[in-house]
């Protein structure tokens, strides 16, 4: 015959090693990979008022040592040396946000293609205030690169007015003229 003790204790005991077996856990995106990355980067243009942008990545040369790929800051350092002194160089908008005056309420990010060492993800935005003209420029890819052991953009894409563009090739462009 069966016991209370020996029932309470073989129930608790199954309620433990249930709750302790790894598929009870489900893992966050690692800040470390490339959704991560982006998520985290969303996360802060989205606080307060969601006007702060993502321009973060780009400030200087560390942020963009921390978030680029080495191959990225080299061409943007080439586009920067030939930008004449007192010039605005060739990214001219927060590409975080593809926009001059950013604006993030929310966003959603979706990996559309993961290797072992490039990644692509999408990120669509929604600001507090007017829509985007045309729905292609509520979307912002990022093309990621393993740069060492480390997770990198190697270069953000989208669309102003419907018109795609590149942030590797605008920079590559600045160095044509």
């Amino acid at each position: 015959m069966i016991t209370r003790r020996a029932l309470i204790v073989s129930g608790a005991t199954g309620l433990l090693a249930s709750a302790l077996s790894p598929s009870a856990f489900a893992a966050p995106p690692s800040p470390a990979d490339p959704a991560g990355i982006v998520t985290a980067i969303y996360a802060r243009a989205a606080k307060g008022k969601g006007d702060g942008g993502g321009a973060f990545i780009i400030e200087n040369k560390a942020a963009k040592a921390k978030y680029l790929s080495k191959s990225l800051v080299a061409l943007w350092g080439k586009a920067d040396a030939h930008t004449p002194k007192g010039d605005v160089g060739p990214i001219d908008f927060d590409p975080v946000t593809n926009s001059q005056e950013p604006d993030v309420k929310s966003f959603k990010v979706a990996t559309e293609k993961q290797e072992a060492d490039k990644a692509t993800l999408a990120v669509t935005i929604e600001g507090r205030n007017a829509p985007a003209r045309k729905p292609a420029d509520r979307t912002i890819r990022y093309e990621f690169v393993r740069d060492g052991a480390a997770w990198k953009i190697d270069d953000i894409r989208g669309a102003s007015d419907g018109e795609p563009w590149s942030i590797r090739a605008m920079l590559a462009a600045s160095l044509k003229n």
